[in-house]
């Protein structure tokens, strides 16, 4: 079978590098769309260099920019979007080219955390809603008859691992730790070039066609008690355990804005309300990565904590 062409977009980013990356990989024609101020940028230049080299074809353009959305989209299979959270709301030009066009095969948009529509926790006193921009595109996405696949990786390991849930901390502790609750709720996190390479292999997947992707890996779903308990065993030392109630955890997060409250508040997403957990996956919304391609190999929550040692 002929491999997809497909278009990354955000390809200079944490996670749209590791995707352009494992689509050349994976042996697809590669294309990114890419920003001219990204040129002149010296960590950004570096990446497209080494695509470049790698054998991906660089397109200049914007989300901001209809006609080089348009010649870019027009050359490909399948559009791949992974800008920033912040830019989510920016896919709506995209995808508004996307129905135009009418050829795209596959459309993989900026969500990438946990599955918006299944989560317990949405907005807080100060108002903001993380969650609404993403469902607001997947909503677009499923009322044009564009067809997609979501990927739900749940949490990337280079947020809130390297501290061990340990908000405002950059690395893990030595002497004390913070437990959130119970300590009982599951969270799951997963390394970034490994969601680029599960995301790859279900682009041209037909089990996967208007699915929600989860990963949900084993050796990657721990509760916090979990972690500090793979971690006691890793620095040979017991942590003093300090406890913080869901009660006193939400008082903290309330009289913090975003950004500032965001650790706190995955904390209180994940390893309190269980938004990556509580549901099972089931068949009429949602596939589970892990058994769909049993063939990946990832890196595994304790091979990541090994690094901090």
């Amino acid at each position: 079978m002929e491999k997809s062409k497909i278009l990354v977009i955000g390809a200079t980013g944490n996670l749209g590098y590791h995707m352009a990356e494992a689509s050349l990989e994976f042996g697809h024609p590669t294309f990114a769309l890419v920003r001219d101020s990204a040129f002149s940028d010296p960590i950004k230049a570096q990446k497209l260099h080494c695509l470049s080299h790698a054998g991906a074809t660089l397109l200049k353009g914007s989300l901001q920019d209809e006609a080089s959305i348009v010649e870019a989209v027009k050359l490909v299979d399948v559009v791949i979007c992974a800008v920033s959270a912040k830019q989510t709301l920016d896919q709506k030009l995209l995808i508004r080219v996307i129905k135009q066009v009418g050829s795209i095969k596959r459309f993989i948009p900026s969500e990438f955390g946990s599955d918006p529509t299944r989560a317990l926790v949405t907005e807080l006193d100060d108002g903001y809603n993380f969650y609404a921009p993403k469902i607001e595109i997947r909503q677009l996405v499923e009322a044009e008859g564009i067809p997609y696949t979501i990927i739900s990786c749940n949490f990337f390991m280079r947020i809130l691992l390297p501290s061990l849930a340990q908000p405002g901390s950059k690395a893990p502790p030595r002497d004390k730790v913070t437990i959130f609750g119970d300590g009982n709720t599951k969270g799951v996190f997963m390394k970034e070039s490994d969601v680029a390479a599960f995301t790859i292999n279900a682009v041209d997947d037909p089990r996967t066609l208007n699915k929600v992707v989860y990963l949900r890996p084993p050796g990657n779903v721990y509760s916090l008690n979990e972690l500090v308990e793979i971690w006691e065993t890793k620095i040979q030392k017991k942590l003093e355990k300090l406890h913080l109630s869901e009660e006193e955890l939400l008082k903290k997060i309330k009289g913090t804005s975003f950004p500032d409250n965001f650790e706190m508040l995955f904390i209180y997403s994940a390893f309190i309300k269980g938004d990556h957990t509580y549901f099972d996956i089931e068949s009429s919304f949602g596939v589970n990565g892990t058994e769909l391609y049993p063939q990946l190999k990832y890196t595994t929550i304790s091979e990541f904590l090994d690094t901090l040692v």
